[in-house]
């Protein structure tokens, strides 16, 4: 939220300033490409029915709405937190920042449950695991989010300020605050508990198949541990932070400067991190399967074959 109030705060804004914007601007240069080129091949894939790759589409589609953002993210920290394009294009940026944050956990909940599905209750789930069933439970995440996030603009601030900062509310606001605990079990605790149930036995069923060998087994391990370390890398930290925050001033309502001082540069570097997450997605679920790497080399000869014939 634009915040013209006159801040008692005084976060240290520039112990965190060089490697936000550094992290903002190679996820940016990574991940705007490297989502693109999911987006292309999941969609590809939809053509010939492939439930999972809905979800890796509605994913791809989140995150570079998500990377949209940062330009503006790089100017503002820049600027030294001074923003200077208005409060609605401010209420506009924050808004396609955070949905897309919980867009980006709840389709990643999706792909664990739909894997889960897939290999746990194969049989049982084939007149589940339909496209339609798939883009309706993408679409209704996307609206979902959307909606409630929709206070955003209809929140102030009353006091006149020198500064002019952006979804930076120091110190914060109740309602603020509140809105913190539901995030953290949104954004956190309940997408976690499903991360780790889906994988565990996704695992568990795999180590004892018999129609897989040992590097296929392997493959399977090391995507489930990789998508909950991602969670837990680019999500976790971040959410426990909002929690603490959101504690210390339900505890201290009216004196919360000074943990917000030196809370700020911490809260920072976890934020900034849940934009690496635009850069893991597409390694993690589209380039490291096999049949996708086939997909890249196939659709580039098949470009290069009809750049050369036109």
């Amino acid at each position: 939220m634009m915040n013209t109030s006159n801040l008692t705060c005084n976060p240290p804004y520039d112990h965190s300033a060089k490697f936000v914007i550094a992290t903002y601007s190679i996820v940016f240069a990574l991940g705007v490409p490297a989502n693109c080129l999911t987006a292309w091949l999941t969609m590809l894939k939809i053509w010939r029915h492939n439930v999972l790759s809905v979800y890796l589409f509605s994913l791809s589609l989140s995150e570079l709405m998500y990377l949209s953002t940062l330009p503006l993210w790089i100017i503002y920290i820049q600027n030294d937190h001074q923003w200077k394009y208005g409060s609605t294009a401010c209420k506009i940026t924050g808004y396609i920042f955070f949905i897309n944050i919980y867009i980006s956990i709840l389709i990643l909940c999706c792909i664990s449950i739909d894997r889960f599905m897939g290999v746990v209750y194969s049989l049982e789930s084939r007149g589940i695991r339909h496209q339609k069933t798939a883009k309706a439970v993408a679409g209704s995440i996307y609206l979902v989010v959307a909606v409630v996030h929709i206070p955003v603009f209809n929140m102030t601030d009353g006091e006149t300020s020198r500064h002019t900062t952006c979804f930076e509310t120091l110190p914060m606001l109740p309602i603020v605050a509140s809105f913190n605990y539901a995030r953290v079990m949104v954004g956190l605790v309940i997408p976690l508990m499903i991360l780790i149930f889906t994988n565990f036995k996704i695992t568990k069923i795999i180590r004892i198949s018999s129609s897989l060998d040992e590097q296929q087994k392997a493959k399977v391990k090391h995507l489930a541990i990789a998508i909950i370390t991602i969670f837990l890398i680019c999500f976790a930290p971040y959410h426990v932070v909002l929690l603490v925050r959101a504690i210390v001033f339900s505890l201290y309502p009216n004196d919360t400067c000074w943990f917000e001082e030196k809370i700020y540069t911490i809260s920072a570097l976890f934020l900034c991190l849940t934009t690496v997450n635009g850069v893991a997605d597409p390694f993690i679920y589209v380039l490291a399967s096999e049949n996708v790497r086939k997909g890249i080399c196939k659709g580039l000869r098949k470009w290069r074959l009809q750049s050369s014939t036109t």
